[in-house]
């Protein structure tokens, strides 16, 4: 696949995620626990053989005027064991900041059902953290890339 088509296919897969979910107004929040589903691979063809991807975390202060915090970035595995911390201490996101974190390709280790955790809080009501999972790979001539948006944790 060439560069070009492979920048093509992941602007394609980011402007259909803007558009994935109802546009509703954000309530403010003080903190939140956010489960972001993902996935180091995929299966695909007759034999059902998985196709490796990279997974990146954009994690995104969405407040113009307010910093956040973010407490942790935990990585799981399909088991739900815990993979890696990401954090080793709170992370402040100033208004409208964004970070990523990399899972790379030739790691394995979170399986098809792997998952992020996010927490974060905030001195003050603020706008809610957008965090999404963006997974890419490619075979022979054939790219695929997709997006999956972290949702709340009820009762936390």
């Amino acid at each position: 696949m060439t560069r070009t088509l492979c920048k093509t296919a992941i602007l394609a897969a980011l402007t259909l995620s803007l558009f994935a979910g109802p546009l509703v107004a954000a309530e403010l929040s003080k903190g939140k626990t956010l489960y972001v589903p993902c996935y180091s691979h995929i299966y695909h063809g007759i034999k059902t053989r998985p196709l490796d991807l990279t997974i990146i975390l954009s994690v995104r202060n969405t407040d113009t005027k307010r910093a956040v915090t973010v407490t942790s970035v935990d990585y799981f595995d399909t088991s739900g064991k815990l993979v890696r911390r990401y954090l080793d201490k709170p992370l402040r996101l100033t208004p409208l900041m964004t970070v990523e974190y990399v899972v790379g390709e030739t790691d394995t280790t979170g399986g098809s059902g792997a998952n992020f955790v996010v927490r974060w809080d905030s001195s003050e009501p603020a706008s809610p953290l957008l965090v999404e999972a963006v997974m890419i790979g490619t075979s022979g001539q054939q790219g695929i890339s997709f997006t999956s948006r972290g949702v709340p944790v009820a009762g936390e």
